[in-house]
């Protein structure tokens, strides 16, 4: 096996650095959408069992007035908790629902991006913020600024900014306090329609008992997945980012290692992670670039193959683990779409004489066909990419979902059967399922890297092909 040279460095590089801009400049369509959906089935909860009014309720311990001064400490402690409860409360405008166990929604925010690294709801790692707005202009802070709690909610705003699911929101409404650190009491969402007849969902954020609107980041998407251009843009380092960072320096260390190794000794049989590289890569060669592209023409394209094969298994591998994050970059749209457009470009540079006269006027058909054929093969290229990028993201987000399904079993039969006899049935149905659930997963993290370089490897064979009429 030769060694790997610049060129396979300069390729996974460019990915890297594609991808990580587009999902800053795209604002993460998906990381939306996805919050969008949480968002919806908090709403589709009865607010009616869970009144927060306090009506009827003994509030004498938390009254505000000089009778009740002794109190000041404990209301105050109150202010602080997790939940932050404040005066909002009696208004009736937060609604928690700590006791009510929603699957669904919990499965869509552990999937989600944000602007905060959540390792199994214990340990959160903030990450730098990047915002801008182009009324005042960038605001550079770490996100502990906004002391994330339960589901990544902030409970404390920073020079007008606030985090919800998190995700960074602007207020836009007039009356709050747009400098400093203030403490917010909770967040309310209400749904409307929009002038085309679709539910549109509007955040607020509660603070002394008014209801502040919020802004979603700026997405590029021209309103076809919710978003649009807000007041303000975020090129934070979000979770995701940060994922696709550490997974490059990881394997560029290991590729490092194993390059190493050869130069040291160039005629040692190889051993350790080198000898599972050298396995790895002869066997993409082998039996992907020769066999759908040739041996004439294979070197070109081996860089990029290889790139976009160990890229894509890293990343998944990577959100297999629990304790690192379990992160869902491949199963992220906005990811997948671009690791498609780039194939697309790259196919599409490539492509010779014979290629595109088979797309535009096809040989040995009928003159009248060739105008259908046309339209075909036409569609069939924007096709080609649109599959990479929904196989990719569905098969790995459906393997997240299902984990969490199967764990959030344990909560739900607690909550059927009550008491302790309810979650020992959900865990004893619960472990067994989602082990075999992860073990699966390992082997679709494997095939769905295999499969979506072997059809990159085919599309740019099919593009190469010199053909002999």
């Amino acid at each position: 096996m030769t060694l790997p040279n610049v060129r396979y460095l300069t390729a996974f590089l460019i990915i890297i650095a594609l991808v990580i801009t587009s999902l800053n400049l795209d604002g993460q369509h998906s990381r939306t959408k996805d919050l969008e959906s949480a968002t919806k089935h908090e709403l589709n909860h009865d607010h009616d069992g869970h009144d927060h009014s306090h009506d009827g309720h003994d509030h004498s311990g938390h009254h505000h007035g000089d009778s009740h001064k002794g109190h000041g400490n404990q209301h105050d402690a109150h202010a602080g908790h997790n939940h932050g409860h404040n005066v909002a409360d009696q208004h009736g405008l937060c609604a928690h629902h700590d006791t009510e166990y929603d699957p669904t929604g919990t499965a869509i925010h552990h999937i989600s991006d944000g602007n905060i690294y959540s390792i199994l709801e214990a340990i959160r790692i903030p990450l730098p913020t990047f915002l801008y707005a182009p009324d005042s202009g960038w605001e550079f802070f770490m996100s502990s600024k906004f002391k994330a709690g339960h589901h990544e909610d902030g409970h404390m705003s920073h020079n007008g900014y606030v985090m919800h699911h998190g995700s960074a929101y602007r207020v836009v409404d007039p009356g709050f306090p747009m400098e400093g650190n203030h403490l917010h009491a909770c967040f309310t969402h209400k749904t409307s329609l929009d002038e085309k007849g679709k539910e549109k969902v509007t955040n607020y954020v509660v603070y002394k008992g008014k209801e502040y609107q919020l802004d979603a980041r700026s997405t590029f998407d021209g309103g076809l997945l919710g978003g649009g251009i807000t007041s303000f843009y975020d090129f934070s380092i979000s979770k995701n980012v940060l994922s696709m960072i550490l997974v490059a320096l990881l394997l560029f260390f290991l590729f490092r290692k194993a390059a190493k190794a050869y130069q040291r000794n160039p005629n040692a049989a190889p051993s350790g992670i080198q000898n599972l590289l050298e396995t790895v890569f002869m066997f993409i060669r082998d039996e992907v670039a020769i066999p759908f592209i040739g041996e004439k023409k294979y070197m070109k394209f081996l860089p990029f193959l290889m790139s976009l094969f160990f890229f894509i298994l890293g990343l998944n591998l990577w959100g297999q683990v629990p304790f690192l994050g379990s992160t869902n970059v491949t199963g992220n749209l906005t990811f997948t779409m671009i690791l498609a457009v780039i194939v697309f470009i790259v196919v599409n540079i490539n492509g010779n004489k014979d290629y595109w006269k088979h797309i535009f006027w096809m040989p040995g058909v009928p003159v009248f066909v060739k105008p259908v054929l046309a339209a075909v093969e036409g569609l069939g290229l924007l096709i080609k990419p649109l599959t990479l990028m929904l196989r990719l993201a569905g098969n790995i987000s459906a393997g997240h979902i299902a984990i969490l399904s199967f764990i959030g079993l344990i909560f739900i039969f607690g909550d059927i059967f009550g008491g302790l006899s309810g979650n020992i049935a959900g865990t004893a149905m619960s472990i067994p399922l989602t082990m075999f659930m992860m073990a699966l997963e390992i082997i679709v993290a494997f095939v769905q890297a295999f499969v979506f370089t072997i059809l990159t490897a085919s599309y740019i064979g099919a593009a190469t092909e010199e053909h002999h009429h």
